[in-house]
């Protein structure tokens, strides 16, 4: 495999542990990390041993080695950046969610296509061993037809308005930021719900504390989906089917000693996944894969994914009276 010079764009949580992955994958390189702060850059670029720190966005795009740019800037700026990084003709995965509605989404989408570049939406769980055994397994047909889905994200963050998820401006609350990953089980394991319900507790601050969402699929399949900001969770996908259950355990949407109990026939089997990395290579190896063979669209992590998603959150945040800009 040809080797890939990849660029980080912002130096928050997840670009340090997406970071180290790429360190840890083959034929990844951590070539470069552009942040508005020099102190910042220099600091990643020290911690990780990258080769190059940009104190701007602009001049890190315009670095003719960069390959490949992995944002992760808060979601209110994703549009924005990735639409520098596309115009520099640099590929782009960029964090999620995509962007904060539909248009924004639709916009990447169509400039990507104009300047036939390569952009995909970053999306990790999909690209995870543990969650492709799942969706494998209900495709297989062995548990029959689903009856039901639960799947939940909660986690308990100190109130802090300096924080971004209690910053408006910031793109805040809990649906955009960790509820986007029970949606996505439900779209990704059933698809296009007929019908949205959902109640969310404000802040003072009119951000999303907590969400509550009942989505309705044909033969009055229900998926109860559950995300929170001021509440810790299991952070569990139960899937209740004809034959019997697929329980994805604690954290479903991340590798870190996940596993999965399938039950049948009165019997259960749990597998574990083991990792010794965060997980995040299963997409830069997906993404390296991709720019290989000179494709603009990732082939699982579709445009056409994107905007479905994109378009359930904007259904529900509807519902819910969540309103940004």
């Amino acid at each position: 495999m040809q080797n890939t010079n990849w660029a980080i764009l912002g130096c928050g949580h997840i670009a340090h542990k997406f970071a180290e992955d790429i360190i840890a994958t083959e034929g990844a390189t951590l070539y470069a990390v552009g942040s508005r702060s020099l102190e910042k850059a220099n600091n990643f670029k020290q911690q990780h041993q990258a080769q190059k720190a940009y104190a701007s966005y602009e001049a890190l795009v315009r670095d003719p080695e960069v390959d490949i740019i992995y944002i992760a800037t808060p979601h209110v700026f994703h549009k924005e950046v990735t639409i520098l990084c596309l115009t520099h003709g640099k590929a782009v995965l960029c964090e999620k969610p995509f962007a904060m509605n539909r248009n924004e989404v639709e916009d990447m989408i169509a400039f990507a296509k104009a300047k036939k570049t390569f952009l995909m939406e970053a999306l990790w769980t999909y690209f995870l061993p543990h969650y492709q055994f799942a969706l494998q397994t209900l495709h297989s047909g062995e548990l029959g037809t689903i009856k039901s889905l639960k799947a939940d994200f909660g986690i308990d963050v100190p109130k802090d308005p300096s924080h971004r998820l209690y910053n408006k401006d910031l793109g805040g609350g809990s649906l955009l930021d960790v509820g986007i990953y029970p949606v996505f089980a439900a779209m990704t394991i059933l698809g296009t719900p007929e019908k949205i319900e959902a109640k969310a507790t404000f802040d003072t601050n009119e951000i999303d504390l907590n969400c509550e969402m009942e989505l309705t699929y044909p033969n009055q399949v229900k998926a109860h989906l559950f995300s929170a900001i001021d509440t810790q969770t299991d952070t569990i996908c139960h899937i209740e089917l004809e034959k019997g259950t697929i329980h994805i355990h604690s954290r479903f949407h991340d590798p870190s000693g996940i596993a999965i109990t399938i039950t049948k026939n009165g019997s259960a089997e749990t597998i574990d996944f083991p990792t010794k990395v965060h997980g995040y290579h299963h997409e830069i190896l997906h993404c390296q894969e991709m720019l290989a063979q000179d494709r603009k669209e990732s082939n699982i992590m579709t445009f056409e994914k994107s905007i479905q998603l994109i378009t359930l959150l904007d259904t529900i945040r509807k519902e819910i009276g969540l309103v940004y800009g």
